[in-house]
């Protein structure tokens, strides 16, 4: 099946920019490119919102050069959208007639609903956050959206962003002149206030775009944040404050050197601060998280919605990644599902015993570790922990926040305690010591769940944990066919889940009388 391939040309107020989306046979889309200019169309806008000769002409510039560059892509087709900039202006029907007559193009003007209804789509189907307000600030606009138990509630576009703020209030003055933030500051708070569905929602604030992004990895790289990504990753009040002061004590020249900020963003990262530091305020947000899926993420994953019957489930944005992980990394079916179930007795029999205390949380991380376990071996067998815990870590994965993460990481790739601790190291303070050892007997039960499957033919059936006269225990384990291979690599590897039941474990193999087949490998 040939892979379908679909390209977005996005003419915003601040970049124009091209993506080149590939889905693949389960509906999963990658980027193969992704390119963009700063065009600042929104700077070619008179007082009455006129857009200039010049604008247009850097315009069909560009779409020129991108539809050129589409086409080699051999895509599906192009779907081409304008913003602010565009939409603001009065002349809008002059730039849309050269636009077809010059570039071939339909460009399609979204409204400010549509723009805030995308952006705030790829948000509620690529994060695992239930309630928020999502916050679009593009060169010329301001796109607000609230929802509720993932479903919109009131939305708004305000006819400011970054660029246009930039001239208003710094334009002819230093970038973090006090006076003009001080200004800019009072001027937005009083923008955003009109809004009465705002104030005091206490929910978590999801910056959408690259000047939210900027932000956020200006403060990992400030903090040697561990792992790479910036989808799900969280700030508080502080850590936004913190970053926007560094950007505002930092000259144009020490801001070209600062890690994490792009350089066509150094002279609009600051009103762009002051739109999130004031919202926040506003809106006494529990937390500032970030969405890397945006306004074309979400026309794009609409349109698998419409094509392909529910591509994306609302609420099931992690059970959908992990599928989609699973055929991506050609993890074997059968292998999976034996380890799932193993596991889950083995919860079981530990749970009725009330050695552990689970939640359902980690019921979820204990599946979801045990179909990704050493998915990594895709890479290399020899260095499979190795590679499993550097991909799930570093990939920004839909529905998991960095924490859950890495605690998928550490359970899918558990191979000893050795190295258990080698990769915490560098998250001590994310976990207290419970839910590490949570974690830690979480992967040695999907470990050991694997040595009960070591043929991969369904040779196990059931289990039963006795305690024993000496007060230790033993695992009864009835199983058909031949499970030598089994009752090696159980014995070999017990003594991981003998740190789960803290005491000794023996293990007894009963062979079935009435044998079922074997599964087909």
């Amino acid at each position: 099946m040939t892979r379908e391939r679909f390209g977005l040309l996005d003419v915003g107020s601040n970049t124009i920019r091209l993506v080149i989306f590939e889905m693949d046979d389960f509906q999963g889309i990658t980027e193969l490119q992704n390119i963009k200019t700063p065009a600042r169309l929104v700077q070619y806008l008179d007082t009455e919102n006129i857009m200039s000769d010049e604008g247009i002409d850097v315009l069909i510039t560009v779409l020129k050069s991108f539809t050129k560059i589409a086409e080699s892509y051999n895509i599906k087709d192009l779907i081409s959208i304008a913003t602010a900039a565009i939409r603001q202006s009065s002349n809008k029907d002059v730039i849309l007639a050269r636009v077809k007559k010059e570039v071939d193009l339909d460009l399609t003007i979204l409204s400010e609903q549509k723009e805030a209804y995308f952006g705030n789509y790829a948000v509620r189907y690529t994060m695992d956050i239930l309630d928020g307000v999502s916050i679009d600030i593009g060169g010329g606009s301001t796109e607000v959206t609230y929802f509720k138990n993932k479903e919109i509630k009131e939305a708004h576009s305000f006819p400011f962003g970054t660029v246009s703020l930039q001239k208003q209030f710094f334009d002819g003055k230093k970038h973090n002149d006090k006076k003009a933030i001080k200004k800019a500051r009072k001027w937005v708070s009083e923008q955003l206030r009109t809004l009465d569905w705002l104030e005091d929602l206490s929910v978590p604030l999801i910056g959408i775009g690259g000047s939210a992004r900027n932000y956020a990895e200006v403060y990992q790289r400030q903090t040697d944040y561990p792992i790479a990504g910036i989808h799900e990753y969280q700030m508080l009040e502080n850590d936004l404050d913190e970053t926007f002061d560094l950007l505002v004590k930092s000259s144009m020249e020490e801001l070209g050197d600062l890690d994490g900020l792009s350089e066509d963003r150094r002279d609009i990262i600051i009103p762009a601060g002051i739109v999130f530091t004031e919202l926040i305020n506003v809106m006494q947000a529990k937390s500032f998280a970030i969405s890397n899926r945006g306004l074309r993420e979400g026309i794009i994953l609409e349109r698998l919605n419409q094509e392909y019957d529910d591509a994306y489930d609302l609420f099931g944005i992690k059970r959908q990644t992990v599928q989609r992980l699973f055929k991506q990394y050609d993890i074997r079916p059968i292998s999976a599902h034996q380890r799932i179930i193993l596991a889950d007795r083995l919860i079981d029999l530990i749970r009725e015993k009330s050695i552990l205390d689970i939640k359902d949380e980690h019921l979820y991380l204990l599946h979801y570790g045990a179909t990704l376990y050493y998915l990594g071996s895709y890479i290399e067998d020899d260095s499979k922990s190795q590679h499993t815990f550097y991909i799930i870590s570093n990939t920004n994965l839909h529905g998991f926040n960095h924490r859950d993460r890495v605690r998928l990481a550490l359970i899918a790739s558990y191979k000893n305690r050795s190295l258990y601790k080698q990769y915490t190291s560098n998250f001590k303070d994310w976990y207290d010591k419970k839910e590490l050892d949570i974690l830690l007997y979480l992967g040695s039960i999907i470990k050991f769940a694997e040595a009960l499957s070591d043929s991969h033919v369904n040779l196990v059936h059931d289990m039963d944990l006795i305690e024993t006269d000496d007060d230790n225990y033993e695992l009864c384990v009835t199983y058909s066919g031949e499970a030598i291979a089994e009752e090696y690599r159980a014995n070999r590897h017990k003594n991981h889940i003998e740190r789960v039941l803290g005491k000794s474990l023996s293990i007894t193999f009963q062979k079935e009388l009435d044998e079922s087949p074997q599964t087909e490998v």
